[in-house]
């Protein structure tokens, strides 16, 4: 058994057992100067607390009804300031784990099944000391890690797709996460993942049939995100747009523009992830994202606000830099356009590029305070280039609504 002792400076590590074989941990420690547990913890004999390690090695006692091995304490983190340092080495070497003060420790916050050490897996996504709750400024909040712990899977897969979400909430508190949610899509992609029916044909005359069915559907996809590569959830997503959207006719993914960037005219080649065109040509754009719960806003106030999360404020300046390189494209991208899709449009049919929209759906609300969904409605309102930004609990609740009037009529 494995407990926490927490004192004025110190916090000891207490490991007590009701093995009747020997006393195996000094042991270990009199043979090898260390010892570990379940794989996460790591001690040398120097982090002893309140005992000298006898040179005798302890033996079964010959009355077994007399076994009394006593529990072995070990220094594990040392009071600095509002904070208790874990002495480096114990968990990871590269760099330093810091609790604040308020939090009570245990087993659970250290290691997943299989002995799975949840601050490797944090550090070997990031290179900055780690630090949980308190004010620091790059302190993951204690209900976040709270929340990142109870989630914690343990085969492959789940192993994957944990490192993504990790990765969807210390971005915004490191500075250079690796591409973790890259990796797990990789994954993704390589399987055979499932495969929906085609909304488009199946909500073609019934409305009533067609907001209930995307609604199930909807909801289904958000209960099993893990099972869909951003590939597959993008086109999936899209047949929900085009049926919600009627107006757009034609959708382009990984298209092409050359956005002119200076002064001097020079040229880059950008690709927009996903072009829409209604039945008039018009061009807008949107952006699809997996539905990662901390991508909208933040846990904490600045200056009695919450405040948009990387990741969304990222996607809205994605969409902006598109809008701006379409306009500044022109005449000579709509030809373009125009041209490289010819034989998907209909005879004599134009795109055409005049002030484009954005629309980005994104991000869950569900987890939100009221005080972070009225923050967001404003964050919402703010971009004079996005239509609109909608999560998909906003979307749940939009066909909800839908479908009750139609029941009226």
């Amino acid at each position: 058994m494995i407990e926490f002792e927490k004192k004025k400076k110190l916090i000891v590590f207490v490991y007590d057992t009701d093995r009747t074989d020997d006393d195996w941990v000094r042991n270990r420690l009199r043979e090898d100067s260390e010892v570990s547990f379940k794989g996460v913890f790591h001690f040398s004999v120097k982090e002893l607390h309140e005992e000298v390690l006898s040179e005798e090695k302890s033996e079964v006692p010959k009355n077994l009804f007399s076994f009394d091995f006593k529990p072995i304490r070990f220094k594990f983190a040392r009071k600095k300031e509002q904070y208790y340092k874990v002495i480096r080495g114990i968990l990871i070497k590269k760099i330093d784990v810091y609790f604040h003060e308020d939090i009570d420790l245990s087993i659970d916050f250290f290691h997943a099944e299989r002995n799975i050490s949840i601050f490797s897996q944090i550090s070997s996504l990031v290179n900055e000391d780690i630090y949980i709750g308190g004010n620091n400024e790059n302190a993951i909040p204690a209900e976040v890690f709270y929340g990142l712990i109870k989630e914690f899977p343990n085969s492959y897969e789940k192993r994957l797709y944990a490192e993504a979400r990790i990765v969807s909430i210390i971005n915004e508190y490191f500075k250079n996460p690796k591409k973790a949610q890259i990796k797990f899509n990789n994954y993704l992609n390589k399987k055979t993942t499932q495969k929906g029916e085609n909304l488009l044909k199946t909500f073609k005359d019934l409305e009533l049939l067609k907001y209930n069915k995307i609604y199930d559907k909807l909801k289904l996809m958000l209960e099993n995100e893990f099972s869909y590569s951003e590939n597959h959830w993008q086109n999936e997503i899209l047949q929900i747009v085009q049926l919600l959207y009627p107006k757009y006719f034609f959708v382009f993914k990984e298209a092409p523009i050359k956005a002119v960037y200076n002064k001097y005219g020079d040229i880059k080649n950008r690709f927009i992830d996903i072009l829409l065109i209604d039945s008039n040509g018009h061009i807008d754009v949107i952006e699809i994202k997996k539905p990662f719960e901390s991508s909208l806003m933040s846990k904490r106030e600045y200056r009695n606000n919450y405040i948009p999360l990387r990741e969304l404020s990222g996607t809205v300046m994605q969409i902006e830099k598109y809008i701006y390189y379409l306009n500044r494209w022109g005449y000579k991208g709509e030809e373009f356009l125009t041209n490289k899709y010819r034989d998907e449009l209909p005879a004599d049919f134009d795109i055409k590029i005049i002030n484009p929209k954005g629309f980005i759906i994104m991000g869950r609300e569900k987890n939100l305070s009221n005080d972070q969904k009225q923050d967001f409605e404003v964050v919402k309102r703010k971009y004079k280039n996005v239509i609109d930004i909608i999560s998909y609990d906003d979307l749940l609740e939009r066909l909800k609504i839908t479908i009750e009037q139609i029941k009226k009529i």
